[in-house]
């Protein structure tokens, strides 16, 4: 396969090195979990966190005269997240056998696909930023396939002082593996590709993309090369689950292979470990010799072949996906770049988000959603699934608003009630008396008895008029936060005879 460099130098991405810059390559091979309730071949559970080898059929276990049968549903995840990449489905694929031998590999070989895959290229939209100037930059990942397999089980090093124990749970669960093109030049580009990543496949379902479970994991391969120049040799970080390790494995390796090649050495084509107590990355095994797999269809599994009208019927139910929901949040409901991203960067959120905003003034609900909600969920620890503020208690402190109710001081308070205490945030506002001063005539009177009060500042306020707004801070103060805010600006500038 001839891998072709499709992005030229960019010289905000460059690595500044002794010698002069270089520039960072980066391919990602993320291993996916398939949302299903059962595995690729086996109809054992996936259930994550059951006892030691609770979820293992004899067909995972490899006991004699056990053959392999096909998961349907695991063909139409992996079929609605290639549509999700707007890859091309392959409408004949083949699964193989990658023979390798490893105690938690009970069969000898593990079943994957190899040169005939069920998806081939796309494309994924990564946003990457903010800059300096508060600015988003929007490159493109190209994908180079999808394919199905099935995961090993899990060796285990720690239980006992002379032995390794072996789980299976995970022998046969299936997994994609989403292999990028060498299209990403940072670790920022690299987090907000895992991320954007992690996202599609949380929308459409096709995987829970909870990392710190090992249902999304990558395997990250760094180069540096002066720019301009072909690719240098990679090394590969192996089974890398955090966002943010893997931005600063990136940032360990790339720095470690410039300060080789400038002291004149060369890099070995090895699998790595990142040690996330260090921050560093370590030689796990050499792959100077690539590994000689012997791969050759699997006897046990005729070809997978289905035509395009199974692939259209997938792709009419397919949800709205993140970009397309970003696109649409902009276009009708005027909301900046940067908010519809912050919405739709989770699903759970951008829902949240959309029943709020259901017949309401679309950016008011997205300064409440993004500042107020996300802001007291990121304090408190908690995620949008465990919000104590649903979205019609959130859409009623809107309302509040808009009718002239309460004032935005006011509404901050009745969020923080709704927040702790819960209930309905009009009765709230009945029974303990929160409505927003409207009346004039009382208003007037506060007005009235600030500035008597403070007439030396009166007279500085009409030379220079924007010293009102102290005067509207005061009467705020004098009437508990309640008075109509804008009401009392208008009765300040009239009574000081400002325009």
């Amino acid at each position: 396969m001839t891998i072709v460099d499709t992005r030229t130098p960019d010289p905000k991405r460059l690595i500044p090195g002794a010698t002069g810059d270089w520039e960072v390559i980066i391919g990602m091979e993320v291993h996916a979990q398939v949302t299903s309730e059962a595995k690729l071949f086996s109809g054992a559970s996936t259930n994550f966190g059951a006892a030691p080898n609770a979820n293992v059929s004899l067909v995972d276990a490899a006991m004699p005269g056990m053959l392999p049968v096909i998961n349907e549903e695991c063909v139409r995840q992996a079929i609605r997240t290639g549509l999700g990449l707007k890859a091309k489905i392959n409408h004949k694929s083949v699964f193989d056998r990658k023979n390798y031998f490893y105690p938690d590999l009970p069969q000898g070989y593990q079943i994957s696909q190899f040169k005939q895959p069920i998806v081939g290229e796309g494309t994924v939209v990564v946003s990457v930023g903010p800059d300096s100037k508060g600015q988003y930059e929007d490159i493109q990942v190209g994908i180079e396939r999808l394919h199905l397999e099935q995961d090993a089980g899990k060796s285990m090093h720690d239980q006992h002082p002379t032995m390794s124990y072996v789980d299976l749970n995970r022998s046969g669960v299936a997994l994609m593996e989403i292999v990028s093109k060498p299209d990403i030049r940072s670790s920022d580009e690299a987090k907000a590709y895992i991320t954007k990543l992690r996202t599609i496949v949380r929308y459409l379902g096709t995987c829970d993309g909870n990392m710190d479970e090992g249902s999304l994991r990558a395997d990250v391969n760094v180069s540096v090369r002066r720019p301009g120049e072909g690719f240098g040799t990679r090394c590969e970080i192996k089974n890398m689950n955090s966002v943010r390790f893997i931005g600063q494995a990136i940032e360990y390796e790339a720095r470690r292979q410039i300060a080789i090649l400038e002291d004149g050495g060369k890099i070995d084509q090895e699998t790595r470990l990142f040690d996330a107590v260090k921050g560093e990355t370590r030689s796990m095994r050499s792959k100077e010799e690539a590994h000689d797999y012997r791969y050759f269809p699997d006897p046990d599994l005729l070809p997978l072949e289905f035509d395009q009208a199974y692939v259209d019927a997938l792709a009419e139910h397919l949800p709205e996906l993140p970009d397309d929901k970003r696109g649409r949040l902009i276009d009708r409901l005027g909301l900046s770049a940067y908010d519809a991203s912050v919405l739709v960067s989770e699903k759970a959120i951008a829902d949240y988000f959309e029943q709020v905003a259901e017949g309401r003034d679309g950016k008011l609900a997205a300064n409440w959603v993004i500042n107020d909600l996300l802001g007291a969920l990121n304090k408190s620890g908690k995620a949008i699934e465990e919000t104590p503020v649903s979205p019609a208690q959130l859409g009623a402190v809107i309302d509040l608003i808009k009718e002239g109710t309460i004032s935005g001081k006011i509404a901050k308070d009745l969020f923080e009630i709704v927040w702790t205490e819960g209930g309905d945030p009009k009765e709230i506002v009945e029974k303990r008396g929160m409505k927003q001063v409207t009346d004039t005539g009382a208003i007037e009177k506060a007005v009235d008895e600030v500035i008597a009060a403070n007439p030396d500042k009166a007279e500085q306020a009409r030379a220079k008029p924007t010293m009102a707004g102290w005067f509207v801070g005061q009467v705020m103060k004098a009437t508990g936060g309640k008075a109509n805010p804008q009401a009392v600006n208008d009765l300040v500038k009239a009574r000081l005879g400002i325009e």
